[in-house]
């Protein structure tokens, strides 16, 4: 098998585990995983919001995860981790499942969008943006959009910033996709000045004294 080859097999097999995982997962929270492979073998670290249900009873759940991630999709010697997510309205999994749930349970799209909207801005984000498509409201797909706050749309700053997750749910006019774009509190951008208030008069006169003290003492 050439390199090329290689690496695109990986990539498909990875992908193929992350559905997996959010399917399997998505009563505990399950916001993303992260696979590191080594000489000893695969590492995956699954980041969720009830970590005790993704270990499960004495590590039951974790010992069947590891079984099937060896036997299904081929990795050597898997070891998974688990890693509690701090602040889950950053995590766009997390909030696009909600959504999914939302409509499952027949709340309104509108109602399901705002409701997560503010309480993402609410955490601290920056920005937000949720796009829902699907037949919402007639027979003819339309798509609505939500968003609060700035979110950039291109450039190195939107690739390195912006936090995007896509979720699709079932419902019986038609499958609806939810995507939730979110930028984060700590995120920084070239186009934002941020302008310091000049000292007060007061201020460095006392630090000029305290200079000319420090120096007459070097003097003696």
């Amino acid at each position: 098998m050439s390199a090329v080859k290689h690496f695109i097999s990986e990539a498909l097999r990875n992908e193929e585990i992350y559905e997996f995982l959010s399917k399997e997962l998505e009563r505990a929270g399950y916001g993303r995983a992260e696979i590191t492979r080594t000489p000893l073998g695969t590492r995956i670290t699954i980041y969720a919001m009830k970590p005790g249900i993704v270990i499960g009873r004495r590590g039951e759940n974790v010992r069947e995860l590891t079984r099937i991630l060896e036997q299904r999709f081929g990795l050597a010697n898997p070891q998974v981790a688990v890693a509690e997510i701090e602040i889950p309205e950053f995590n766009p999994n997390i909030m696009a499942s909600k959504i999914s749930s939302d409509l499952k349970r027949g709340v309104h799209f509108r109602r399901a969008c705002f409701w997560t909207l503010n309480r993402i801005m609410e955490a601290g984000a920056q920005g937000v943006e949720i796009v829902i498509s699907g037949k919402l409201r007639s027979r003819r797909h339309r798509f609505e959009k939500f968003r609060k706050g700035y979110i950039p749309k291109s450039g190195y700053p939107a690739e390195k910033h912006t936090r995007t997750a896509v979720a699709h749910v079932q419902l019986k006019p038609g499958m609806i996709g939810v995507k939730v774009s979110i930028i984060p509190r700590d995120a920084t951008f070239p186009d934002r000045v941020k302008i310091l208030s000049p000292k007060k008069e007061g201020v460095i006169e006392n630090e000029e004294k305290e200079v000319e003290t420090l120096t007459e003492e070097r003097e003696i």
